[in-house]
């Protein structure tokens, strides 16, 4: 027979830490994502995987610092309303490519990156709201051009898992 004095107390510790166990793993899987984790976003017919940058220091520094960048891997800078765009490489020793996008996500521009150059690319549109930095000469290689679009549902599920609201960003 089971002694229920002993029994009843080691039965509540169990069930706590059981609990605590499930509640941290909840606790883990909820949490926002950051702008180094990778997001499967369509560019063209291309499916890539997006580093998704949001808040002002994650645009200032970009891909500054990074020495190589898988073949299918880029960062996507968002920002809150259409303007024109202006980027450098200041501390970015990779070649790139920026491609600027409009609201409706659509494929403007496109103009290469050189490492270290402190020289700003300026866009000639000036109601841009996505800049999107990959490898040099993805956009050739991968047949994407002026005219093709920035899957922007998945972008604002990438958005949603940072922990944001897609609509901040003209999104839903």
């Amino acid at each position: 027979m089971v002694n229920r004095r002993r029994f009843l107390p080691l039965l509540a510790v169990a069930t706590f830490a059981l609990l605590t166990a499930c509640a941290k793993e909840d606790a883990a899987k909820a949490a926002p994502k950051s702008v180094d984790d990778r997001f499967a976003i369509k560019v063209g017919a291309r499916t890539v995987q997006l580093q998704v940058a949001l808040y002002p220091a994650e645009t200032q520094k970009g891909l500054m610092f990074r020495k190589e960048m898988g073949a299918d891997e880029g960062m996507v800078f968002v920002f809150d309303q259409p303007q024109p765009m202006s980027f450098w490489m200041r501390n970015t020793p990779l070649p790139l490519d920026i491609g600027f996008f409009d609201a409706e996500g659509v494929l403007k521009e496109i103009y290469p990156l050189y490492p270290f150059d402190e020289r700003s690319v300026v866009s000639r549109g000036r109601g841009l709201k996505f800049a999107l930095e990959m490898n040099q000469g993805w956009y050739r290689t991968a047949g994407v051009k002026p005219g093709d679009r920035l899957d922007l549902a998945a972008l604002a599920e990438a958005i949603r898992a940072r922990g944001l609201k897609p609509e901040r960003f003209g999104l839903r």
